[in-house]
């Protein structure tokens, strides 16, 4: 399963294209977005394109290269009708939130009712049209008991059930807790250079970083949040250690740091 979205990093001046309107007072700030895709079963991203922050989220959505049978999930700006045609005809089933006011004609379906009598979830084959593009979506309306209002749902697969639906959306939040855990433990927000080139190679080390953390936090048998594995390796990158010993036990590792530091070095031989 993948998982594609998007985050838009805003910056200090108009380097690249923002979005939003002109500030009647001092210069519009730029942005860079961050398209990023994903394996569900890995976490980390396998595909990542910079573009302006003013550029649509779709545009992206026309490059991805899927093989037959794999499941996307993404958020509603992708909607695109002539890429879910072609998506279609590869074999490739999408799952995404519906726009509110998305026009579309009801084709067939049913409801489903609780004990109450109240509908919580409709299941209904629609046909959404835009120019002389005609595609035959699969529309799912869910109750969200915990937000007390109801998601809406597009596919076009056919063959699951409503709820397996339901569940590949949600494993989405996956990339929305990727975005947000770059934005809390790396520095993003202020930039070392002002051209482009310098903007993008900052975001990538911060991603390298990211890999390279999330490797050495599965890779540790010790329970540790991604936020405190990242201050522990921030203070002591200095130190010629061996992390992963250090990570399963870092008061112990401590101590004989210290020591080692204490003692003095030997006196060299003459004959050495």
């Amino acid at each position: 399963m993948h998982i594609m979205d998007s985050t838009t990093i805003t910056l200090f001046s108009n380097v690249l294209k923002g979005v939003g309107r002109n500030p009647k007072h001092g210069k519009k700030k730029g942005g860079i977005k961050v398209h990023t895709v994903l394996k569900a079963e890995q976490g980390v991203p396998y595909s990542i394109h910079f573009t302006s922050a003013a550029t649509h989220d779709h545009v992206m959505l026309s490059k991805l290269k899927l093989t037959n049978g794999a499941f996307l999930a993404m958020d509603r700006a992708y909607i695109d009708y002539k890429v879910f045609e072609q998506l279609t005809d590869d074999g490739v089933f999408y799952v995404t939130k519906m726009k509110k006011n998305l026009l579309y004609t009801q084709i067939d379906g049913h409801f489903l009712v609780n004990e109450n009598a109240l509908v919580v979830l409709s299941d209904h084959m629609i046909e959404l049209k835009k120019d002389d593009i005609t595609h035959t979506s699969r529309r799912i309306e869910y109750w969200q008991e915990k937000k007390k209002h109801s998601g809406v749902l597009l596919t076009n697969n056919f063959d699951l059930e409503p709820e397996e639906i339901i569940d590949i959306y949600l494993r989405r939040w996956q990339i929305e807790s990727l975005f947000k855990q770059l934005k809390q433990n790396f520095p993003l927000k202020y930039f070392y250079g002002e051209s482009v080139n310098a903007i993008k190679t900052q975001i990538w080390i911060a991603l390298i970083a990211n890999l390279l953390l999330s490797v050495i936090k599965k890779r540790i048998k010790r329970e540790w949040s991604f936020s405190n594995l990242v201050t522990m390796v921030r203070q002591t990158l200095m130190y010629y250690i061996d992390l992963y010993r250090f990570c399963e036990n870092p008061e112990k590792a401590w101590l004989e740091i210290i020591n080692q530091s204490n003692s003095s070095p030997p006196e060299p031989s003459l004959f050495e």
